[in-house]
């Protein structure tokens, strides 16, 4: 006998394969016949593949929308992301959706917009909270110090652009989270180990930062950093969508690649949120590395620090609750959870320092930024003749603003990003969160347009 007859009668390749086909041929040399054979087996079989999971029909899940328009970029953006989040709703596990006032595509249509939020049921979604697991602000307030001797402070410790830290001059990692990446089947190879550790104390490129300002309520000068798990978040999110995809292919193959999930009652689910739990350790972590450096290069007397992330996967009762970019507006989210959050606008303006209203509207959260109205190659095309230097004086009279990477990044500019006025008082407006500081801006250290380092490498050759 071979595969074949096995395939034939139903049982479908894998480990016990062979085990079967020694079974039914040892029974073939005993001169049992074909039928015996098969009746032998039949406590074998696989359970039957359950029926694909039906896309919901439009509609049928309830979209809560806490935006509104200004002017035509603004209508033109609510009208994609409406669309974008009408073909996310379609996917079988989903429940419920909201978008946040800073809402704004992020990629094909189907995909979870920034300032996106779905509520799905025993299901964890990798791609909607994307390959920037955890990314999150912390804030430490440094007492009366020099702002500019914290900047100063700042850029000397921290570490932008890709890769990580070199032997020699990294941050260290605790044992005990180590050991919890070991434990873990998604987090324990030795790439992702790598990363752990000489990821420690970097901050990435793009919209990531270090802001100095200070707090109106106190007077006193405090430090946000702005960045996600860096490598270790990448290469789960790369494993999680590997593993989504499998499901996808046998429960719902008719729901988007982007969408793909991980059922939360399967021991890899089980896996991947204990995994999402010790990234989320990791990057706050991270932070906590680079805040302390600072605090001891000045000799400061901190007061508080906290932190929040807004692109993750919060559990709240039965219901996996994804934000993209929102950020979480109820008590106790988790268990070091403060009761404030941090909602960075633009390097021009404060650092909002709120107190969520877990509007129902909003599933339970607030916006985590200024967001968009168009993408970083239509705002350069918009610059016209205006160099990026130009912008940059014009629109930061007065601030100490520095990119990384040496040259503006104009992407990063106050212009690029939607007016922050609009964001406050439509989070007002719909009741998602109250201001209860501000942090106003003395300067920050934008990570940038940062030439990856194997273009850079061909580019000097």
């Amino acid at each position: 006998m071979t595969g074949a007859d096995l395939i034939a009668w139903g049982h479908r390749p894998g480990p016990a394969f062979p085990g079967l086909l020694t079974r039914a041929n040892t029974a073939r040399d005993e001169g049992l016949g074909l039928i015996r054979i098969r009746q032998m087996l039949e406590a074998d079989l696989p359970p039957p593949a359950p029926e694909p999971l039906a896309l919901r029909r439009p509609g049928e899940v309830p979209l809560h929308v806490s935006i509104r328009a200004e002017n035509a970029d603004e209508q033109d953006n609510i009208d994609k992301v409406l669309a974008t989040m009408a073909v996310v709703l379609k996917t079988p596990t989903v429940e419920s959706g909201a978008v946040m006032p800073d809402a704004c595509p992020a990629g094909p249509l189907g995909t979870i917009p920034v300032g996106g939020v779905v509520a799905a049921r025993n299901a964890i979604h990798p791609g909607m909270h994307s390959a920037d697991i955890c990314c999150s602000v912390m804030i430490t307030d440094l007492g009366m110090v020099d702002p500019k001797a914290a900047l100063d402070a700042a850029q000397a410790i921290t570490n932008f652009g890709c890769g990580g830290r070199d032997q020699g001059n990294r941050f260290t990692v605790s044992l005990d989270l180590l050991d919890q990446f070991r434990a873990n089947p998604f987090l324990n190879g030795n790439r992702m180990l790598h990363a752990a550790q000489a990821h420690m104390g970097t901050q990435g490129d793009g919209n990531h930062f270090i802001f100095i300002g200070r707090s109106r309520a106190t007077g006193r000068v405090a430090m946000v950093t702005h960045h996600g798990s860096r490598g270790p978040g990448g290469l789960l999110y790369k494993t999680g969508m590997e593993v989504a995809e499998r499901f996808r292919r046998r429960l719902s193959p008719a729901t988007l690649t982007q969408n793909a999930w991980i059922p939360a009652d399967t021991d890899e689910g089980r896996n991947y949120w204990a995994a999402l739990q010790v990234i989320r350790r990791w990057t706050k972590a991270n932070h906590n590395a680079l805040h302390q450096a600072v605090v001891e290069t000045l000799r400061a007397e901190p007061g508080d620090r906290y932190w929040n992330e807004h692109n993750f996967v919060f559990r709240r009762g039965d219901l996996f609750l994804h934000g993209k970019g929102a950020t979480p507006a109820w008590e106790g989210y988790a268990s070091d959870a403060t009761g404030l959050t941090l909602i960075p606008l633009n390097m021009a303006e404060p650092v909002l320092v709120v107190r969520g209203r877990d509007a129902t509207r909003a599933l339970g959260f607030s916006p985590h930024g200024a967001g968009r109205n168009f993408s970083r190659t239509e705002h350069r095309r918009r610059m016209g003749a205006v160099t990026p230097a130009q912008m940059l004086a014009a629109e930061t009279a007065g601030l100490d603003i520095r990119f990384h990477a040496g040259a503006v990044d104009a992407s990063e500019l106050p212009s690029s990003y939607k007016r922050a006025g609009a964001v406050i008082d439509q989070m007002r407006d719909y009741g998602l969160a109250d201001v209860v500081d501000c942090i106003d801006p003395y300067g920050c250290i934008m990570a940038g347009g940062i030439v990856p380092h194997r273009q850079a490498k061909r580019t000097r050759r």
